[in-house]
């Protein structure tokens, strides 16, 4: 099992760019999970809302989760919010786990900027960033995508992908 980030700020359109990568991935045989990180409040499984969309698109499961509780549903009742590490043990196995957020998790990441979303750029500050998937023109040594280049965007996200175990191995310990 293989784990790549998509991260971004709100309103970049990880969400938009997962819906479409996914069934791209699929058609090539792989099986996908997907990690959302999510606001505080959720609800899962209501049409239109991330969750609902990334099983819609076809990944196998869906586990999103947020500041007070984490779905396949499990509400954590003040208890602290589990981070990436114990989320990914929760997972069953598949070829590729995408996990959308946890922009402070150290994992392998994609970038995804929305030019029109006005916000900077991450990966000048971000090591664990390894590609961009964009609509702007960006001056960087890493590989980058248009937003609309979905085979580019799935090939670099297999092409980034890191081995779960080492993800485990990289993240900061779990108190």
């Amino acid at each position: 099992m293989k784990v790549i980030g998509l991260a971004g700020w709100s309103g970049a359109g990880k969400t938009t760019l997962l819906s479409r990568v996914i069934p791209h991935l699929l058609e090539r045989g792989l099986r996908v999970s997907v990690i959302k990180h999510a606001h505080h409040s959720f609800d899962v499984d209501v049409p239109g809302k991330d969750s609902w969309v990334h099983r819609q698109s076809g990944a196998t499961e869906v586990l999103v989760s947020s500041g007070r509780r984490w779905a396949l549903m499990h509400e954590l009742r003040e208890a602290s919010e589990p981070l990436l590490p114990e989320l990914l043990r929760k997972m069953s196995a598949v070829d590729l786990v995408v996990v959308e957020g946890f922009k402070s998790e150290p994992h392998r990441k994609i970038e995804v900027h929305r030019l029109a979303n006005g916000k900077p750029l991450l990966f000048p500050e971000d090591p664990a960033i390894a590609g961009i998937a964009t609509d702007a023109a960006v001056e960087t040594t890493l590989p980058v995508a248009h937003l609309d280049d979905i085979a580019a965007v799935a090939a670099m996200m297999q092409r980034f992908a890191i081995p779960v175990e080492d993800v485990l191995a990289r993240s900061r310990p779990e108190t």
